[in-house]
C-alpha cells in the first residue's frame, strides 16, 4: 500500500522505527557508520591535510611506508594516505552529482507516460526500452567520448547513463499506480497532469526509487573513478581515486600501495553505498539485495530483529511466512516436448493466514497445490528456486530425500481435496481412514489413535462421532465427507491445511457450514489455509488475501478489501470480479461473463 492512502505521521514513525531497527543489524550498522566516515573524510580531510597532500618532498620521492608517511609517497614525493583522503571529497561530489542528475531525468521520464497522451506515452517507453538494451559501460564511454574530457563532461555522461534503466523501473512502477482510483478522482476532478504526477503518482513509487537510487550511487563512484582513470574525467592537477590510481599503476610493482590504496577506497566506498541501499530497503519494505553473511559467501540467515522487522512491515499485520514459493514451473512431457501449464509462479502464505486461489478450470490452481504438497510423481517435473515449507526446502529434492520429511509434512500439512468421496476409500470405514495419520506420521499405538480421530470428529461438527467412527463413506452426506477430510488432516499440528474446491457440488448451507469449520480450525490451531475455488465471491468472504492465476501465471495477488473495493490491476482480476451478481444487477440482460469483459477491454 502506498503512502499516499496512509496517514503520513504513522508511516514516518513507522519508517523510522524500521530503521532504527535495521540499525541494529550488522549490515545496517556498518552502512550507516560507513556512511557516516565517508561523509567525514570528504569534508574534513581536504580542510585538515590538503596542503600536506599537495606538497611536493624531492627527498622523499618514491619512498616506501614509514613513520612519516604511513603508505608511502609517489613518483612527487606526495603522502599517499593523505592524497587518499583527501580525494574522497571530489570523488563523492561527482559520484553524487551524476546519481542526482540520472535519478531526477529518470524519474521525470520513467513517470511521464502515466500522464501524457497514450500516443506520446508509448514513444517514450519504445525510447526508453530501446535505451536499455545498450550496455551502461558503453553508454557511458561513448557520451564521455561526445561531451569531450573533463569533468563536467564525465559527470553529464555518467548521469545520461543511468537514466534509461531509472526511467525503466519508474515507468514499471507508475504504470501500477496510474490505473488506481484516486488517480482517475484527481483526473475528474480536473486536477492537471503535472499536479498529478508531482502530488499522486511519484509519491506512490518513492520507496523504490530511494532504494534503486543508492544503488546507482554506488555505480556512478566506482564509474567515475574509472572514467578518471582512463583520462576521461578529472583533469591535473585535480585529483580523485581513479586518477590516483592511474597515476599509481605505473609503480605497481615498485610501490604497491600508490594503486592499491585508491583501488581499496572506490572498492569499500561502493560496498558502503550498496549495504546503504539494503539498509534502506529492508527499512522500507523493498526486497533487499545483500548482507554480510551473502557478502562472506555463508548460507542466508534471518536474525530476530530482521524477522520482527519483516513481521512488522508485511501487509495487514501478517507474521512470518510458513510457505514461500519462488519461480514454480510444471511441466509435463507430451510428444517428445513438454509442456508447461504452471509457469514462474511465486508468493508467500504467513502463519495463521488465509489466501484464496482463483481462476477458471485449467489456470494451474490445483497443480500449484499438487507441487506444493510434494504430490506430483514423475514423468511430471517441478521445477522452483525455492519451496520453503515450515522452514524446510523442498524445491530440488530427490524423491527419496522427500520421503524423508514425509512424517513432517504429513503433520504439518493437510490437504482437503474437492471430491471428498473419490479421495476416501469406499471400502473402509471412516475411522481408520482418519487415524491413519496419526498411526503412520505421529507413530502413536491404535487405541491413542482411535481416540484421537474421535476428537478431531467430533472437533469437526460431525454428530455421535463415535458411531460414525465405524460408517463407511457412503452412509455420510457430501458436507460430512468434507468434514471428515478435514478432521484427517487436523490429526496432526497443521501449520498449513490446502482446501482445493473443499465446496465444489455442496449447497449453500453445507458450503457456509465447510467454510465455519475451516475458519473455526484456522483460528484455534493458528494454521494458515490456501482456499483454492472457482467462486471468487466465496473467497472474498472467506480469505484474507487472494491470488489470482491466468493461464498458468499468478497475475494479481491483492488483499481482500482492496479487491472488493475495485482496486484490482489487472484485466482478468476485474473481469472475474465484473462477472459477479449483486443485488443491483440488470435482471432484463444476460450476466456478464469473463470472455464478454475481456472483449470490451481489448476493443
Amino acid at each position: 500500500m502506498s503512502s499516499t492512502n496512509q496517514d503520513p505521521i504513522a508511516v514516518s514513525t513507522g519508517r523510522l522505527r524500521s530503521l532504527m531497527q535495521q540499525a541494529r543489524t550488522a549490515t545496517g550498522a556498518t552502512a550507516i557508520f560507513g556512511t557516516l566516515a565517508l561523509i567525514g573524510i570528504a569534508i574534513f580531510a581536504p580542510i585538515l591535510f590538503g596542503e600536506k597532500a599537495a606538497a611536493v618532498d624531492v627527498t622523499s620521492i618514491a619512498q616506501g611506508p614509514s613513520p612519516d608517511h604511513w603508505l608511502g609517497t609517489d613518483a612527487s614525493g606526495r603522502d599517499i594516505l593523505l592524497r587518499t583522503l583527501v580525494a574522497t571529497q571530489l570523488s563523492l561530489i561527482y559520484g553524487m552529482v551524476a546519481t542526482v542528475i540520472g535519478v531526477t531525468l529518470g524519474i521525470v521520464i520513467g513517470c511521464l507516460p502515466s500522464v501524457l497522451p497514450p500516443a506520446i506515452g508509448r514513444m517514450i517507453v519504445a525510447c526508453v526500452n530501446m535505451m536499455v538494451a545498450f550496455p551502461s559501460l558503453l553508454l557511458v564511454l561513448f557520451l564521455a567520448v561526445i561531451f569531450g574530457q573533463g569533468t563536467t563532461g564525465a559527470v553529464v555522461a555518467l548521469g545520461l547513463a543511468y537514466v534509461p534503466s531509472m526511467a525503466r523501473l519508474c515507468q514499471t512502477m507508475s504504470a501500477s499506480v496510474s490505473g488506481r482510483d484516486f488517480i482517475s478522482a484527481a483526473k475528474i476532478l480536473g486536477v492537471p497532469r503535472f499536479m498529478i504526477l508531482i502530488r499522486h503518482i511519484i509519491p506512490s513509487i518513492t520507496d523504490v526509487v530511494v532504494v534503486n537510487a543508492t544503488m546507482i550511487a554506488a555505480g556512478c563512484l566506482t564509474a567515475m573513478a574509472g572514467l578518471s582513470f582512463l583520462g576521461l574525467g578529472l583533469q591535473p592537477p585535480a585529483y580523485d581515486w581513479g586518477r590516483l590510481l592511474a597515476e599509481g599503476l605505473s609503480r605497481l610493482y615498485i610501490s604497491p600501495a600508490a594503486a592499491l590504496t585508491p583501488a581499496l577506497a572506490v572498492t569499500l566506498a561502493g560496498i558502503v553505498l550498496t549495504m546503504l541501499g539494503d539498509t534502506i530497503g529492508r527499512a522500507l519494505g523493498v526486497n533487499s539485495v545483500i548482507s554480510i553473511r551473502k557478502m562472506a559467501g555463508f548460507p542466508g540467515r534471518k536474525d530476530t530483529t530482521e524477522q520482527a522487522l519483516e513481521v512488522e512491515t508485511q501487509a495487514q499485520g501478517r507474521s512470518e511466512n510458513v510457505l514461500s514459493v519462488r519461480n514454480l514451473h510444471v511441466s509435463f512431457p507430451a510428444h517428445g516436448n513438454w509442456i508447461t501449464p504452471v509457469r514462474g509462479v511465486s508468493f508467500d502464505v504467513a502463519a495463521g493466514e488465509r489466501v484464496g486461489i482463483v481462476g477458471e478450470s485449467g489456470s494451474g490452481k490445483s497443480l500449484t497445490a499438487l507441487a506444493i504438497s510434494q504430490l506430483i510423481e514423475d514423468p511430471v517435473r517441478v521445477d522452483a528456486d525455492t519451496i520453503t515449507f515450515d522452514g524446510v526446502e523442498l524445491a530440488g529434492l530427490s524423491r527419496r530425500e522427500i520421503d524423508s520429511h514425509a512424517s513432517k509434512l504429513g503433520l504439518t500439512m493437510s490437504m482437503v481435496f474437492q471430491d471428498p468421496m473419490s479421495s476416501l476409500n469406499p471400502s473402509t470405514r471412516i475411522g481408520p481412514q482418519v487415524s491413519e495419520v496419526a498411526k503412520v506420521h505421529g507413530h502413536h499405538s491404535a487405541s491413542v489413535s482411535k481416540k484421537m480421530a474421535i476428537d478431531r470428529l467430533d472437533e469437526v461438527g460431525i454428530p455421535d462421532p463415535k458411531l460414525r467412527f465405524n460408517q463407511y463413506p457412503f452412509q455420510f452426506s457430501g458436507g460430512m465427507r468434507q468434514r471428515a477430510m478435514i478432521a484427517m488432516g487436523l490429526m496432526g499440528n497443521p501449520r498449513l491445511i490446502i482446501a482445493d474446491e473443499p465446496t465444489t457440488a455442496l449447497d449453500a448451507t453445507v458450503q457456509r457450514t465447510v467454510l465455519e469449520v475451516l475458519n473455526r480450525v484456522s483460528v484455534e490451531h493458528g494454521s494458515a489455509v490456501m482456499f483454492i475455488s472457482h467462486d471468487i465471491a466465496l473467497v472474498t468472504g472467506f480469505c484474507d488475501r487472494v491470488l489470482v492465476m491466468y493461464q498458468g501465471e499468478l497475475v494479481e495477488d491483492i488483499s481482500t478489501p482492496d479487491l472488493v473495493a475495485g482496486l484490482a490491476v489487472h484485466p482478468y482480476t476485474r473481469a472475474l470480479m465484473a462477472s459477479i451478481p449483486t443485488l443491483t444487477t440488470d435482471k432484463t440482460r444476460p450476466l456478464a461473463t469473463v470472455g464478454d469483459f475481456m472483449k470490451e477491454r481489448s476493443s
